[in-house]
């Protein structure tokens, strides 16, 4: 493989990343502690896109080498995984009169709770979308490039959405009142913003968001009950890098995450006897690096625990 064919790899892997990380950040941001559940959330996603495909079916004509039918499915498990959050919110998060450290810890036992439902309904194998593998896409080959349009579509579908997320927090006026309550909850209650209908649509928002990315996650690889749980710490180091709470910081920790992961390969090439093996450890050791010199995260200042 070529350094390109790496950088390109890490660009769709990282796009996924970045999925993950803004639902996480957004959710942290709103409700106040880190959802440990989130990574079998974007599992719920990638499922429920498997089964609505099934019954779609390749319908329609194709975008990027993948049917209509599919990102009808997308759409179907990004509701999913949005609504499956907001059930699990509201009967077991908010009922509970503990603080953030108590609802991680819940959170962590919600977790195994969707990971047995979905291993109860579709086993423990691995599953693959009902989509012919494509070729590399001809117009790259000369530059060493080994992609095809299913990664362009993983590539460009999360574009969409980052754009789509940044104009609904920049330019609307849910946008305004979840970057109030996520700078000073208190003051924006005191404000008139009714900030138990800013926190149910930033778990829509965000486990929405986690189930686009277990969807294309499931395109990249396979579908595996514990594909969401593998990634997670990746997706929390990537929160983390950016700064903590901050969703634009999700973004760029994401992308630096992912392109780590992806071309660790390199340093064998160098000399350096580590393998795509140690990816992640090598993320996480440029991570706290990283932490050293800027301990707020790549976002800077404003990822003090709040701040969208």
């Amino acid at each position: 493989m070529s350094v390109l064919e790496f950088a390109a790899n890490g660009v769709v892997y990282s796009s996924i990343i970045v999925l993950a990380s803004i639902g996480l950040s957004l959710i942290y941001s709103i409700a106040g502690f880190a959802n440990f559940a989130h990574g079998d959330t974007m599992t719920v996603g990638a499922y429920a896109t498997l089964v609505a495909f099934g019954l779609i079916g390749g319908v329609g004509f194709t975008v990027l080498g993948l049917p209509l039918g599919f990102f009808a499915a997308v759409g179907v498990g990004i509701v999913a995984a949005a609504a499956v959050a907001v059930v699990t919110q509201r009967l077991v998060y908010d009922p509970l009169d503990v603080g953030s450290i108590g609802l991680l810890i819940t959170s962590i036992g919600v977790a195994f709770v969707y990971r047995a439902l979905i291993q109860m309904g579709f086993g423990a194998d691995a599953i693959r979308y009902d989509i012919a593998s494509l070729r590399p896409i001809e117009g790259l080959l000369p530059y060493g490039i080994r992609i095809t349009y299913h990664d362009l579509a993983t590539v460009v579908s999360a574009a969409v959405l980052v754009v789509g997320l940044h104009v609904l927090l920049q330019h609307t006026d849910l946008g305004r009142k979840m970057r109030a309550m996520a700078d000073n909850p208190d003051l924006a209650r005191v404000s008139g913003i009714r900030t138990y209908r800013v926190k149910l649509w930033s778990w829509i928002i965000g486990a929405g968001l986690a189930g686009a990315g277990g969807a294309f996650l499931g395109l990249f690889n396979q579908l595996l009950p514990r594909m969401g749980f593998n990634l997670l710490l990746v997706v929390f180091a990537a929160v983390i890098l950016g700064g903590i709470g901050s969703v634009y910081g999700a973004v760029l920790g994401g992308f630096l995450i992912g392109m780590v992961v992806e071309m660790t390969p390199l340093l064998s090439r160098a000399g350096i006897p580590i393998g795509i093996e140690y990816a992640e450890a090598v993320a996480f050791l440029i991570m706290v690096v990283i932490l050293l010199v800027r301990p707020n995260g790549i976002a800077g200042d404003n990822a003090d625990g709040g701040g969208v």
